[in-house]
Parts: C-alpha cells; structure tokens; sequence
C-alpha cells in the first residue's frame, strides 16, 4: 500500500456533494461525534435525513477488507464511485456474517433507526455501512415505506464549510473510534481486523493510537499499554505477516479471499496462521528455542514449507485434526529425528499445478479456491499418508503394532458406522468392487497361512 500523507485531504465529490445539499432534510441532533475536537470542545454538528440513494458505501471499510484486496489483486482497482463498485461493495457486505446483518434488520423493523451514521460531504459512509444495506433491502420489499428512504447522518465538512475537510487519516481515526464503540454493531472478524488494523498503521496511524481509541485501554500505564501494544501485533500483525508469506509462496499477493470469507467460513485457515505464528514461527526465530528443539537453522525453510502445504489441504483425514491443531503440535512433531524425517517426504509436494490443469473447458483461468481444491484433490493422500505416518509414529503406534491387533484393526474399520455402501458415489463403484475383491483376496491368504501355521503347531506337539 501506498503511504498516504497525514495531512492529504479526501477528494470530494462536488457532483455528489451538491445531490447531498439539495435533499437533505434537518433533524435535530444533540450528541458530538468522535471528529477533530469535538467531544472536548462539546462541539455539536447538525444532523440531516438524506436519501440512502444517495449514500455510498466505502471501500476502505475495515469490515470488507480481505474482499476488496483480493477483488483488487485479482480484477483491477475497485471503483467506489460507480454503480457497479457499489454493487460489488453490497455484495461483500450481504455475504460478511449474515447473522448480525439478521439481528440489525430485526432492530432497525421493531425500534427504527436509533444512531446517527457520519458521511462524507459527497456521502461516503464512514460508518453505517452495514445500516445503508440493510434499509436498501428492506425499501426494496418494502416499496415507498418512509421509515426506510432515509439515513440519520452527521456530515463531515466540505468545500463550502469554514473549516477543511477530513484528511484520509481523519477518516481512518473515526472509523477507528466507531469500530471501538462495539455496542449494537457487529464487531470486525479477526482477519479483516488485521487488514484493517495495517491498513491504519500504513497510513501513518501508530497501533498505539488505534489502541487509545478503544476504552478498555485509553487509561492503561505506559508500561500495560506495550504490553497490550505486543499482544496485538501477535493476535493480528504477525499472523498477517505469515498469511502474505504464504501467499507469495503460491504467487497470489492480496488474494485474501482464500484464507478466509468470514466468521462463518467453515474454510478458513485464519486460526491456522494464528496458531502456525505463536506455535511455530516464533519458536523458529528463537535460536536458543531452535537449539532445545534440536532444529537447524537450515532446516526452518523446509518447516514453513510443509507447513504452508498442511494449511493448504487444511483436513487432514484420519487424525481428527483440523491444520489449526496439528500447528500446535508441529514442533512436538519435529522434535523426533524420525518424525522430521517423514514430514519431509511432503517437501517434493509442489506448491503450484500443472499449466494445462489452471485452465476451465473454455480455457479460461481458473480462480485461485479452484486452485486449491485441484491441488489437495492431486497431492492430498500423500499429503495426508506422510502426516498420518509421521503421527502414528511420534505415538509410538508403529512399535507397539502386532499382527493380531492389526488384524483387529482392519475388522473394525470393516465394520466401522461409517462404512455404508449405498453411500458410495455410482462412478466409484468399480473401484469398491476391487477394494472389495482384493480384501477378500487377502484375507483368504492370511487364513491359509494362519490355518498352515496350526497344522504345523499340531504335528510338532504331537511328536
């Protein structure tokens, strides 16, 4: 990202601006807003109804963050300014956890519209995003409904005020102090709150002075602020750290998208990167943690390597661990000389596919989650057979194996709930009939051995 200026003023809009004056209808307002000075010097704006047809959503809204950077990496720069960006913008919204967006629309129908949203002169919400969308859906099920044409709004100065407008620092801080005003709002999932929280730093607003911004630390010591200052940057900027990392591994800077979706994104592999960075990363960087681990320097690039392919494939079957957990365990894991050697083995695992496997039937290039399920469906089991292997070892199943209880174990996987054959796919049928054919080769091989083995056990006693 671009370093912007703390003093380099937002672009207004006149065109949009003027729509704004033109329609807008004063309400009475009572209450500063978290602008400039105004809560110390109890400065009250006026406040207004306008139209929401004329409010526009913000692409630099910390709640849709990993979207427009991966909608940005992907297909160009984002337009906020047309009707299509702003579709795209609603969309993003609509898709971010439905279930507050649910609870809004619920309050919004039984008690109306109770705060005022801040805009930009030309209406760009600063916050109240999620409230414009709302009160579009509802107005579109609800044709000429008054209660929903309109947005509360407190509007920022513009080109005909007496004092300037935000600077695009100004903005980032309000956002900010909104952001920290959580009551009735749905808080930022963890992974936009990283995007945004860098976002705010680039900009030339220190964590220190987002962290002032929330309550819950603006009254901390020097010394209890560095700490919570410390607890952060691990929580949101290292992992982010390790997420870009890992995505230049791939070649696809800024596709967030394939890390996580949202809260609700039974996919993403936010937590895994939270738990590689404490877990791991840091262990690694240690020298002295390296030495007690016995890994070598040399060695942690072959570590990151496999384990950016574990959070790949992300489930790992047969070990009942999702990549978020086996992270947890991996130095454990690398501790055992034998265990690090079977991990290994994923190392020939290339992280990229074929060129003729990146295209679709109409030689289109596929998108980067498409890409991803390629990969795990050609490199998942062995993927997931070193992994398992390098478990049953650091388990010390491997040693405490005999052939009864392997015998033992393959009649109960025969015999496993989850072994039910009208589940299996048509086009996979053949394929169970040899497994099937196969197993009962077997298992008539390991009873004429075993039936050999006890006539010659009942000729020896015999004699």
């Amino acid at each position: 990202m671009t370093t912007i200026s703390k003093n380099q003023q937002r672009p207004i809009i006149e065109e949009f601006a003027q729509e704004i004056r033109e329609n807008r209808i004063k309400i009475n307002n009572s209450d500063p807003i978290p602008f400039r000075d105004d809560k110390f010097s109890k400065k009250i704006r006026e406040a207004f109804k306008v139209p929401i047809e004329l409010l526009r959503f913000r692409k630099d809204n910390g709640r849709i963050a990993s979207d427009v950077i991966t909608y940005e990496n992907s297909k160009g720069i984002l337009n906020e300014t047309t009707d299509y960006g702003q579709s795209v913008l609603k969309r993003f919204l609509e898709l971010k956890d439905p279930t507050p967006t649910l609870e809004l629309t619920n309050t919004i129908l039984k008690e109306g519209q109770e705060d005022f949203a801040v805009i930009t002169a030309d209406g760009f919400l600063i916050n109240g995003n999620r409230r414009k969308m709302v009160l579009t859906n509802l107005l579109n099920r609800n044709k000429g409904d008054e209660q929903f044409k309109y947005l509360k709004v407190v509007i920022l100065p513009g080109l005909e005020e007496n004092e300037p407008p935000p600077t695009l620092l100004e903005i980032e801080q309000l956002e900010n102090r909104y952001q920290y005003q959580r009551s009735g709002k749905a808080e930022y999932y963890n992974f936009d709150k990283a995007l945004s929280i860098k976002r705010k730093i680039d900009m030339g607003m220190s964590l220190e002075e987002q962290l002032k911004d929330d309550p819950n630390y603006s009254d901390l010591t020097p010394a209890k602020l560095k700490k919570e200052i410390i607890s952060v940057e691990e929580d949101f900027i290292k992992p982010l750290e390790c997420i870009d990392k890992y995505l230049s591994y791939l070649g696809r800077p800024g596709h967030y998208n394939t890390i996580s979706e949202g809260r609700g994104d039974s996919e993403g592999r936010w937590q895994a990167f939270l738990d590689y960075y404490k877990t791991v990363y840091k262990k690694l960087s240690d020298g002295r943690q390296r030495t007690k681990l016995g890994i070598f320097e040399e060695e942690v690039g072959k570590i990151e390597n496999v384990a950016f392919k574990i959070i790949r494939k992300r489930e790992i079957e047969g070990i009942n661990k999702k990549a978020h957990q086996i992270m947890r365990d991996l130095t454990k894991l690398f501790e055992k000389e034998n265990v690090k050697k079977e991990l290994f083995k994923l190392l020939p695992i290339k992280f990229t596919l074929p060129e003729n496997e990146l295209k679709d039937e109409d030689g289109n290039e596929i998108d980067e989650k498409t890409k991803d399920i390629i990969w795990g469906n050609k490199y998942g089991q062995d993927l997931i057979w070193h992994v398992r292997e390098a478990y049953e070892i650091f388990e010390h199943k491997k040693e405490n194996e005999s052939p009864l209880s392997l015998l033992k174990t393959a009649l109960d996987k025969l015999n496993h709930p989850s072994l039910d054959v009208a589940k299996i796919e048509l086009d996979k049928l053949d394929d169970a009939m040899k497994f099937c054919k196969s197993i009962q080769l077997r298992a008539n091989e390991i009873e004429h051995h075993i039936y050999d083995l006890k006539k010659n056990k009942n000729k020896l006693s015999k004699k």
